[in-house]
């Protein structure tokens, strides 16, 4: 392989999944024992003003638990802070808190954190309260406000991010391309797209647009080997992924071998696979949009942060 050549991070989408509970402690630690450049997770916020990693709105799928996570509180007799996961091992939900101190780990400094922010939260007080964290740490200017990447879904979040939380990269998590392009592009340093959005005519123009502009590619959630070769052969910067194992060993293979091992990979995929028709994704288009615009509101009628709360560097 030429050294010119340079193939995509891994980072373990929440967590090394595909082994452990995701968004747990264990996954984390995992996806970064199998030596992930970065884990990705998620945020809510409980009744009570804690920030914890958890996908969904509501517990009942990965704990079993009834009730949403901003009307439960973390601390008490009833608190999230007991509750397991339903996959084995059993594992505790995790506090942004308690992410922070691991990658605030000496041996976990080099590790970065995509924190795809949920659009069920209210962005004022959700990067209030990460602020405060954050801001906790030894050194947080410069060993941690740097490896953090915000991952925005609505652009109301986009102003609430540059206000709260300056400090931090700003990436778009979306499945439109249309979307990203007329909220987000010139918010962002990073898109971080479905893989199948950018399988079309269109994903190739808006790679090559990303490419002239300096913006940085991500996909999700790519697990198959096809799909990681498909993603180097494209150029991304970073493949997300459940099996950060699977891409490890793939990626130490193309480096010994770039053209051989790439070779072995079919694209018919594309062809023979429903979802990267047009149909789909357009019907993911808009199922998408609606959702985002129910839980946060339309995209071109929202509220701004005050500036006289704005965080000062």
């Amino acid at each position: 392989m030429t050294a010119t050549k340079v193939l995509p991070e891994c980072w373990g989408h929440r967590g090394a999944s595909a082994v452990f509970p995701e968004n747990t402690l264990a996954s984390f630690e995992a996806a970064i024992a199998d030596g992930a450049d970065g884990i990705e997770s998620d945020v809510h916020v409980s009744l009570d003003g804690v920030v914890v990693m958890f996908h969904d709105p509501d517990l009942e799928r990965t704990t079993g638990s009834k009730g949403l996570i901003r009307e439960r509180r973390w601390y008490g007799e009833d608190g999230m802070e007991h509750l397991l996961t339903v996959k084995q091992p059993q594992q505790c939900i995790p506090t942004f808190a308690q992410t922070i101190a691991l990658l605030m780990k000496p041996e976990n400094q080099h590790v970065k954190f995509n924190v795809d922010v949920k659009v069920q939260n209210d962005p004022d007080r959700l990067f209030s309260l990460m602020h405060d964290v954050i801001s906790m740490q030894p050194d947080w200017q410069t060993k941690l406000a740097p490896r953090i990447l915000l991952g925005l879904w609505h652009p109301r979040f986009v102003a609430f991010a540059k206000a709260r939380l300056p400090y931090c990269r700003r990436s778009h998590i979306g499945v439109s391309l249309s979307i990203a392009r007329k909220y987000f592009w010139d918010a962002v340093e990073v898109f971080s797209m479905r893989f199948a959005s950018l399988t079309t005519y269109d994903g190739q123009k808006f790679r090559n647009e990303c490419k002239a502009a300096g913006k940085k590619i991500m996909v999700w959630t790519v697990n198959e080997p096809e799909h990681m070769m498909e993603a180097v052969r494209w150029g991304i910067d970073v493949i997300l992924t459940d099996v950060t194992r699977k891409w490890l060993a793939l990626r130490a293979a193309l480096r010994v071998d770039y053209d051989s091992m790439l070779s072995q990979y079919s694209r018919w995929f594309l062809w023979t696979t429903w979802k990267f028709y047009l149909p789909p994704i357009w019907a993911n288009h808009r199922s998408t949009i609606t959702y985002l615009e129910c839980a946060a509101g339309p995209f071109d009628n929202f509220s701004l942060p005050e500036a006289s709360v704005t965080v000062a560097l």
